[in-house]
């Protein structure tokens, strides 16, 4: 096994660990956002070219619903933009970065596999949010629907700012 599979399966052993002791001890309402490599889930969901993950989310219904395009650009910018009026800390490329290690930009990706979809509550959209931290860390002026590209990105974002202080600070799964 080389140092980097060693690594990845020490953070992805203690991350299982962190999450199952934070949700115990938080209890649903304050579980943690559930992002997860993606890898395997984004091979089997995602598709892989930038047009098909276009065309597949053309049919959202609310995205891009303010003048920003209805792809992962505006999305991020339309995002970016609630952050802003809001006061909740983000940038494009710490947004980028995580959605493409969470979900490859795709707005229908769920983790179907890992102890939260056990437990009935499977991590959903472009940011792997599960449903109780969606309710938590909603922000107003978005959809009130988990799947809502908009809605996702902006929930986790504000999740990372009260958790790590931005989603700038997350590098890996949260």
């Amino acid at each position: 096994m080389t140092t980097n599979t060693q690594t990845r399966t020490s953070r992805i052993a203690r991350f299982r660990t962190m999450s199952v002791a934070g949700i115990a001890t938080l209890g649903a309402a304050a579980a943690a956002l559930t992002l997860t490599s993606t890898s395997a889930q984004a091979a089997e969901k995602a598709p892989a070219s930038a047009s098909v993950v276009k065309a597949s989310a053309d049919g959202i219904q609310g995205a891009g619903s303010r003048g920003y395009a209805n792809n992962l650009d505006g999305w991020i910018k339309e995002s970016l933009a609630i952050m802003k009026a809001k006061g909740i800390p983000g940038s494009y490329e710490g947004l980028h970065r995580n959605i493409m290690r969470e979900s490859s930009g795709n707005p229908h990706a769920q983790n179907n596999w890992d102890v939260n979809a056990r437990n009935g509550i499977p991590s959903k959209g472009l940011l792997q949010v599960i449903q109780p931290t969606f309710n938590a860390y909603h922000v107003a002026g978005t959809a009130h629907d988990l799947t809502n590209p908009v809605a996702n990105i902006t929930a986790a974002a504000n999740y990372a700012a009260h958790r790590y202080g931005s989603i700038d600070n997350v590098n890996s799964a949260y």
